[in-house]
């Protein structure tokens, strides 16, 4: 009898998949082994550290003398005057900065909360023999468990809903329950949160006049319409992450970063990426090169002939333009004059709490959902970014909208976020893999067509911006190409966040932010050393970064015509790709 052949992968292949990408579906898109892994590790670890359990019990049995003490001088104090704090809330806390959290009961409760938090943090840290990965999701999942029970996010806890609710007569809880209805209809009908109806693409952003020159499947190129007599006769090519539309750069004609560059006499092109769908499915981070940066570089110097361009990345956009820029110097190709690279990481080592939701298990479930869908929707990715922001993102709206029964006014930025987009499969997988996750590009291993880039072949300018409270590219790693890349780099540090602290137009007085040049081959100095040496100045940077284009264009010249004969008009601004959903 013949004995039938067996591949013991077969059923794996066929089975594993399909059930990883049901599993995915009923978690949200986040994988349950990495915290029940990190868990364990931190259990067993801290159940054999006997010295780190008493450390633990000392320090409950201390803060509970601490708390007790604070208890008695509060009411010797009375309640007109001021007793010091058993514990105080970090400067950038602002959970219990309403007066009212300073009087009895609620300042006891807010003091407890915050020993709690402390108690835990020392409890989830410092664990001899937890792997780092462990200990920062058990330290993450710790502090996202407290917060649910944090006195600030509970009605009968909150002295500033009780008032409220005291002086409404409860109307602000019937408000806030419309308010959640209303949310959970848009959220189950697919319908943009509310308020976001009053910015229109086109119509109230999206609005500075230009043309598209250029379609093909992955990209739209915007050239836009002079507004000076005479214009820089270097180009500015600007490429946006892929995982937001591109008008973050062209909101509000007021918050609009490319009507700057435009108004102050520069010849400007955009990339609109088009928003893929299953058929996409295939795309790859080579194509976004081809297709995409390369597509437009050609088209922009085909336009404007005979002169270099200052390329501009944005997030993954500026990783992308980084990858792109190091392949052009390693095969000799010199049409940049200058990179700017706002809020990009070109090394991963360090990518920061982002980090905690990039593993193998984590892909698994991705790539499993992204087989069958063809891409990733923004819904998979917006739970990660509102818990790395939970107070931001999550427990402050609830309170505000459901408890206080206020809905917050929409701004041009928030209606923006709310139009998510897609990305591809084949593309998401290979960044996640070979650049999160790997860290391919900074150790020299991602390959352009065949061999591999070098970020130290970077010699052009290159003018950087971080911003102080990213969560999604840190500051810190964004500066880690001075290590890489012994060119002229101008580092700007400002205030904000990822999105805010980018759009930051002249005139807030509330904005900041330090600026560093480091020359050519310069010494690099460690983050601690460029924070203590770099001077503040006041205002937003894009007047920096202005100074910092002009000195390296030439003098202006007649700006040059809309497109060319390789590449004609073909749709007025903001062109077609922005407006799919």
């Amino acid at each position: 009898m013949q004995n039938a052949s067996f591949s013991p992968t077969t059923m794996a292949e066929q089975w594993d998949p399909l059930f990883h990408a049901a599993l995915a579906r009923r978690v949200s898109s986040l994988s349950q082994a990495t915290p029940l892994l990190a868990s364990t590790d931190w259990a067993l670890h801290l159940a054999t550290s006997p010295g780190k359990c008493m450390d633990l019990v000392r320090l409950a049995l201390h803060q509970s003398e601490t708390l007790a003490r604070y208890a008695r001088e509060r009411m010797a104090a009375g309640p007109d005057r001021a007793a010091r704090h058993a514990v105080e809330p970090p400067t950038t806390d602002r959970r219990f900065a309403d007066p009212e959290w300073q009087q009895w009961p609620f300042n006891l409760l807010h003091q407890s909360f915050l020993l709690t938090e402390q108690w835990w943090a020392a409890a989830t840290q410092g664990v001899w023999g937890v792997e780092k990965h462990h200990e920062d999701i058990v330290s993450f999942m710790a502090r996202q468990m407290l917060d649910i029970f944090s006195p600030g996010n509970q009605l009968l806890t909150n002295p500033v809903v009780l008032r409220r609710t005291l002086a409404e007569g409860g109307t602000n809880l019937l408000r806030g329950a419309f308010n959640a209805a209303d949310d959970m209809k848009r959220q189950a009908t697919g319908a943009p949160p509310a308020g976001t109806d009053a910015f229109v693409v086109g119509r109230d952003v999206g609005i500075t006049p230009g043309k598209v020159v250029l379609s093909n499947r992955l990209i739209e190129l915007i050239q836009y319409a002079p507004s000076t007599g005479a214009v820089h006769p270097e180009p500015i090519l600007i490429v946006p992450a892929w995982i937001m539309k591109y008008y973050i750069l062209d909101l509000s004609p007021h918050n609009s970063l490319i009507k700057y560059l435009v108004d102050q006499g520069h010849t400007v092109f955009c990339i609109s990426w088009k928003n893929p769908v299953a058929k996409d499915r295939d795309l790859g981070m080579d194509d976004y090169l081809e297709l995409g940066f390369h597509a437009a570089l050609d088209a922009v110097t085909t336009i404007v002939p005979h002169h270099k361009v200052h390329a501009t990345g944005y997030c993954l956009g500026g990783t992308l333009l980084s990858i792109a820029a190091a392949a052009m110097a390693r095969d000799g190709d010199n049409r940049l004059a200058s990179l700017t690279l706002l809020a990009a990481q070109t090394n991963f080592s360090e990518p920061g709490e982002l980090g905690l939701f990039i593993d193998e298990s984590q892909l698994s479930l991705l790539d499993a959902q992204m087989n069958q869908t063809g891409f990733l929707k923004a819904s998979q990715m917006a739970g990660a970014f509102q818990m790395l922001r939970s107070y931001d993102l999550l427990w402050s709206r609830m309170v505000n909208e459901y408890l206080l029964g206020d809905r917050a006014p929409v701004n041009d930025l928030m209606a923006w976020n709310a139009d998510a987009t897609r990305m591809p499969a084949k593309m998401h997988s290979q960044y996640l893999r070979r650049l999160f996750l790997h860290d391919d590009l900074s150790e020299g291993r991602y390959q352009v067509n065949g061999k591999p880039v070098a970020l130290h072949d970077l010699t052009v300018p290159i003018f950087m911006v971080g911003t102080v409270t990213d969560h999604v590219a840190p500051w810190r790693s964004v500066y880690k190409l001075h290590q890489q890349s012994p060119a002229d780099i101008t580092f700007a540090l400002t205030s904000g966040g990822h999105n805010a602290g980018v759009v930051n137009p002249p005139g807030n007085p509330h904005r900041h932010f330090q600026l560093l040049t480091r020359p050519a081959g310069g010494h690099t100095l460690t983050t601690d050393e460029w924070l203590a040496t770099a001077p503040e100045e006041q205002g937003s940077w894009w007047t920096a970064w202005l100074a910092w284009l002009q000195a390296r264009s030439g003098s202006p010249v007649e700006p040059p015509r809309m497109g060319a004969r390789a590449y004609p008009p073909v749709a007025d601004a903001p062109g077609n790709y922005v407006m799919e959903p």
